[in-house]
Formats: structure tokens, sequence, C-alpha cells
């Protein structure tokens, strides 16, 4: 049997996924990825604890275990775009670019120089090769927790040599089998926030890491550039936010635009949030292309867990969408992923630049 390296965090999913492998007979090593260095500090994937459970389902099951630090990688490839992506007034999706650049990048890179023949994960979503042979990224058969947003970047390379053992469960079948199979992760909650950014509080990681992205006398305007509220940073908001915008109106007003060159934010009624469409670069497709040269309809997903819209895609030039909706959109948030399927096929990805009404 081929020869696999699993990416642990400490949590059910992981955990269940390299027992999984080592009980069908493929020849694993357990790695946890050390990422981001908090200096003991509890906090999701990335803590002590994760680290102690990663090694315990392990020693458990019989299959030897890494630490593997990646802390310089992540910080070149993830935080960095992370803040300059704040700098550029965008909302950044540090998940999905950590798993493009550093799960199925460096790791990939790590399984090639420890010469295993393939990687494995824990996420919810199915990897199948048509009939052509080409490898098609399907959405997980628990749609509740479906990771097939997050995992868009992903190409023919990357899934040939990519296993999901747990992407055919529903999560309740994932414990349960962690319980089977005597793991300490079987009841562990799912961990959602930003693993570099304890208590998932982003704008203090801003503070403390990007502090030139800290600017003093910021303004939040109407439409009209009236003079709202002040603020220190537009990294602190994003388009569709309602809630801590210092603002009283009298009635409700969501951000509508973020001009980080100005240290602007605009504010408004939650009719000037609807969107007709938008525009989209860093385009990746699973097959390597388009499915048409000319636009083409699909359903596209334009937050993790949105809903899927109808729309006509239209690729352009220089790995970029154009994407309208066939009905207007509200909350579409420049830096984040719009993603692409056909029906539960995902066809591929990319991130917002701007809107259009």
């Amino acid at each position: 049997m081929p020869s696999v390296l699993v990416a642990m965090s400490g949590g059910v999913d992981s955990s269940v996924a390299a027992c999984l492998l080592q009980e069908q007979g493929y020849e694993v090593l357990g790695s946890h990825l050390s990422l981001v260095h908090l200096d003991g500090v509890e906090h999701g994937c990335c803590g002590p604890s994760a680290r102690r459970d990663a090694a315990a389902t392990a020693r458990i099951a019989g299959f030897p275990f890494e630490i593997c630090d990646l802390s310089d990688e992540f910080e070149q490839r993830v935080i960095a775009d992370f803040i300059s992506e704040h700098a550029s007034g965008r909302t950044p999706n540090p998940c999905a670019r950590c798993n493009g650049e550093i799960k199925f990048g460096a790791f990939l890179r790590r399984a090639d120089a420890l010469g295993i023949d393939l990687v494995a994960t824990g996420h919810y979503v199915r990897a199948v090769r048509d009939g052509r042979g080409s490898w098609q990224l399907l959405r997980g058969a628990d749609r509740a927790k479906d990771q097939s947003y997050m995992l868009h970047m992903l190409g023919q390379r990357e899934l040939s040599r990519s296993l999901f053992p747990v992407g055919g469960f529903v999560k309740t079948d994932t414990r349960a089998i962690a319980e089977r199979f005597g793991l300490p992760a079987a009841t562990k909650p799912d961990s959602q926030e930003l693993c570099f950014a304890p208590a998932g509080d982003a704008g203090g990681f801003v503070r403390n890491h990007a502090g030139s992205l800290v600017r003093e006398g910021g303004e939040v305007v109407d439409p009209g550039g009236r003079v709202l509220a002040e603020h220190d940073g537009t990294f602190a908001f994003t388009v569709g936010q309602r809630r801590g915008l210092g603002v009283a109106t009298g009635a409700p007003v969501y951000v509508t635009e973020v001009d980080a060159t100005a240290n602007r934010v605009v504010v408004g009624p939650l009719e000037l949030l609807t969107k007709r469409g938008l525009v989209a670069d860093r385009v990746s497709w699973v097959a390597g292309g388009p499915p048409d040269d000319g636009p083409f309809e699909a359903e596209v997903r334009i937050r993790y867990r949105g809903g899927d819209v109808p729309a006509v895609v239209s690729p352009g030039a220089d790995a970029t969408i154009e994407v309208e909706f066939r009905s207007p959109q509200r909350s579409v948030a420049p830096g984040q992923s719009v993603v692409i399927y056909d029906r539960d096929r995902l066809l591929g990805g990319a991130r917002i630049v701007h809107t259009f009404r």
C-alpha cells in the first residue's frame, strides 16, 4: 500500500482520517503542523493540548508521528497576505489561503522530502476520478460540514496525491468511529477560530503585528460624505458589517465600502449592499481551465456558510472572472472567495476584487 502523510490537528476529523488509513493498510505518518508559536497558549489547532491529542492518537493507532514546523512558510504565505489584504481594504480569507499555500503546498513538499506518496487531511470533501481519468472535487457528504469552499484552489496535481477519508461521512459517524478507536478527540468540539489570533481577535492581531495599519483620524461617513464617526483603522471593518460601527443614525446602517487609501469607511442602508455582480482574480480551476471559453451558467457561493446563487460566469484574461448573479446579492465582500459549482462538483474559485450594481 502507498505511504501517506496525514495532517493531524488533534481534532476528531483528522484523527479519524489517520486511523482509518492505518486500518486500511496505508503506511501512515502522522504530522502535526506547527504554524504559529503562541508560547503555550491553548488555542484551537495550535495549542499544547492539540499536539498532545494528535500524538495520543498516533500512539493508540500505532503509527509514527512528527511535529512539522511550517511557521516560516505560514508567516510568509498566510500572515503576510492577511496583512496585505487589510492594507488594501479587503477582507482576507486566511483559512483558504492556508489550505492552498500550506496544507496542499508546503505540506506536499514535506511529503516529497520524506519520499511519501500521498497526503491526507480531515476535510469534508470527496475527490473522485471521472471516466476520462480527470480528478473532480465534490462537496462532502455532510452538507452541513462541507468544506469544499475552502479548498477551491486545488487542481489536478494536488487532488492526484490527496486523500480525504472522512469526506463520505456525516459528522456523527466520524465521532462514532473515533469512539470505536478510543480516541481522545471523540467528543472534542470543533475549532472555528483563526489559529494565529487567540480568542478570534483578528483586529487585535493586526494592532499588535501591523502597527502601520492603525491610523487615527479615519472617518466613518454616510453615502453623501457626511462624517458620522471616527475610527483608527479600516482593518476593523468589512462590507456588510452592522455592529461596532460607532454611529447612531436612528436607523440600521451597514458598511457598504472600505477605502483603505483614504482611511474612510462608508455606511448606508441595507439596500446599498445589494450588488448585481462581481469581478474576481486569482482564479483557479479544478480541471485546469473553465468548462467553457465563453460565459456559462453555474451556482456560486460568496461566503463560507452562505447559500448557492445561480449566476453567469464569464472567464476573462489574466486569471480573472466576472460573475453576474441571477438575482442581486447582499454583503459581497472584496477579499473573500467566490466559489463556482455545478451541483455537487466544484469547478473553481477566485478572490473577489470589486463589485458592481
